[in-house]
């Protein structure tokens, strides 16, 4: 048991210490960010995301700003028979592009990597939710198309954020859920 203990001790610091040396975009300007994304393609550690990620499509994410300069995301995903909203606030860190979720069940560190804010963004979380950290990169593009190139680039990254390129999930366009109300 101790040697368990040790061991998700050494991995979790390793874990954290990874996500402080995710690079931001540097320069970061949010009012360019904001706007209407497409999750495009997604790579995570995540165990709820490998069990689904064979079955999602591409999915809605609109950002904006609050007064106070927190990052407000609504996201939506065509499931199978509804289209499911999430809502997530994300408190600024003191760094721009690097946003802090909290709750009583998780913990979220959210960093705008890479974006030209025109076409393309990269994010990276972490998240923190009982004994087992979870590493995402998400591609954003403002178009439901990826350019050959941005994906190439988005899949270099994932090796650096501690991921493997073999889940890698591009997410096949969708005709559903393209806006706030229901479904498509």
């Amino acid at each position: 048991m101790t040697v368990l203990l040790s061991s998700l001790a050494l991995a979790l610091l390793c874990l954290l210490r990874a996500g402080a040396e995710v690079p931001v975009q540097p320069g970061f300007n949010a009012k360019k960010f904001a706007g209407t994304w497409h999750v495009a393609a997604v790579v995570s550690n995540c165990s709820m995301f490998l069990k689904m990620k064979d079955g999602m499509k591409l999915s809605i994410a609109t950002i904006s700003f609050t007064p106070e300069g927190d990052l407000a995301l609504k996201l939506v995903w065509p499931l199978l028979d509804r289209c499911q909203k999430f809502e997530l606030l994300f408190q600024q860190s003191g760094q721009a592009g690097h946003y802090m979720g909290m709750s009583a069940q998780e913990k979220k560190d959210l960093r705008v990597m890479e974006t030209d804010y025109s076409h393309y963004a990269i994010v990276h979380e972490l998240e923190q939710s009982g004994e087992v950290p979870s590493t995402m990169l998400q591609l954003l593009t403002r178009e439901q198309d990826v350019s050959p190139q941005v994906l190439e680039n988005f899949k270099e990254l994932i090796p650096t954020v501690g991921l493997t390129k073999d889940i890698l999930t591009v997410l096949p366009k969708s005709g559903e859920c393209q806006e706030d109300t229901g479904r498509h």
